[in-house]
């Protein structure tokens, strides 16, 4: 078997809802995706999603160092990849564009062995924990209550708040969070998402007055990414773990912070490095007693590899309706589980009739994953959620 080329397709297309962080309160209606086939000489593709901005580095990758090579050999493309990026690195978008070949080559060497992928990275199991992501600061009261009992009819008792501008509104917010996952029947697993808006210090304060009230399991990125010292702070002064590593690229990016205690859960996902990039981030952590836990992705399709991972705690879900122009999703929620199916590769596949109807020549500029970057005043005072973006943000 040999690569014969990549082709891409850019889309756009609207969110069940909107999505949104402290440092993007207004939310996006819109995301634009990239749907990548790697195309090989029996007939085989291999297929994945990339962010805007890869496609072309996708296509001078692919073309340049991988066409004619065997897929299957996958960590060994990585690799080759990697290698070929070692100037500036493997982040950024040349990332993204690994990453994402890398995901299509798992998914093409698993259809090669016409088995579903986590049977190809050697899981015992299809049964991956799940916790409710809204991404959810756009979201009115009412609508994050029904976000979170739509999840908690699922059985899922875990929740991911979205935090950081309010934190009276913020407490409020974490009580409806709760009540809605208490449908579930279980007891309902708390944690919140900072996403990088505080500084150490301020994390400290803002976290602790939640604990007066909830038991909080973790908070997600309280400080910036790199900052070990900080966020080690933070951990030493809070209950709660604290877990990051959403926007680091590579293994290098967690060295420090693992050999400085200053995470406690690690984070990996699709643009850590594609599946190959995750996977040893993940033994990385197995070696220090750290957990992991999982990112989202469109279809949930890098639950393929938690579900092989041995400390692997629970992966999030945002389901915003992303998988539109997939003619197949071959994986459900059940009882709080994500049960992934029987279908080879990432059990997904892509409708190009669908997509060609959704294609655009250039994302809309609300289409980003946060259309106005780091919020104003972040990390140094505190902006209020009804100050809007278009204010300069």
């Amino acid at each position: 078997m040999k690569i014969t080329g990549v082709r891409t397709i850019l889309y756009e297309i609207p969110l069940a809802r909107p999505l949104g962080d402290a440092n993007s309160p207004a939310g996006r209606r819109r995301s634009a995706q990239v749907a990548v086939f790697v195309d090989s000489d029996e007939g085989l593709a291999g297929c994945a999603l990339a962010s805007p901005g890869a496609q072309p580095h996708i296509h001078s990758l692919v073309n340049n160092l991988l066409v004619g090579r065997d897929p299957r050999g996958v960590r060994g493309l990585w690799k080759v990849m990697v290698d070929f990026a070692f100037k500036g690195g493997n982040r950024g978008i040349i990332g993204d564009a690994i990453s994402a070949i890398d995901v299509a080559l798992w998914d093409l060497k698993a259809k090669a062995n016409n088995e579903p992928l986590w049977k190809t990275l050697g899981a015992s199991t299809r049964r991956v924990k799940a916790y409710a992501s809204g991404i959810d600061m756009p979201l009115s009261d009412a609508e994050l209550r029904a976000f979170y009992e739509s999840m908690a009819r699922k059985g899922i008792a875990a929740g991911k708040l979205k935090v950081g501008l309010d934190r009276e509104m913020d407490l409020r917010r974490l009580q409806i969070m709760h009540d809605a996952l208490a449908l579930s029947g279980k007891k309902p697993v708390l944690t919140i998402d900072a996403n990088e808006y505080w500084s150490p210090k301020q994390a400290i304060r803002h976290v602790r007055f939640f604990e007066e009230h909830f038991d909080l399991t973790w908070v997600e990125e309280p400080a910036r990414r790199w900052d070990y010292l900080g966020l080690r702070r933070v951990s030493r002064a809070i209950r709660a773990a604290v877990a990051t590593g959403e926007n680091l690229d590579e293994i290098g990016d967690f060295m420090p912070l693992i050999a400085n205690e200053a995470v406690d859960i690690v984070e990996v996902g699709m643009g850590t490095g594609g599946i190959t990039g995750a996977l040893q981030v993940a033994d990385l952590a197995y070696g220090f007693e750290l957990p992991v836990a999982m990112m989202n992705s469109p279809a949930n399709i890098m639950a393929h590899l938690a579900a092989v991972l041995p400390n692997h705690l629970m992966m999030e879900v945002v389901a915003a309706g992303r998988e539109v122009g997939m003619s197949l999703v071959d994986n459900h929620i059940e009882d709080g589980w994500i049960v992934l199916g029987d279908a080879p590769g990432l059990g997904i596949a892509f409708d190009e009739e669908k997509l060609a109807t959704l294609a655009v020549e250039r994302p809309s500029p609300v289409a980003g994953p946060s259309p106005w970057g780091r919020r104003r005043g972040a990390g140094l005072y505190e902006v209020g959620p009804e100050e809007g973006e278009e204010e300069g943000e």
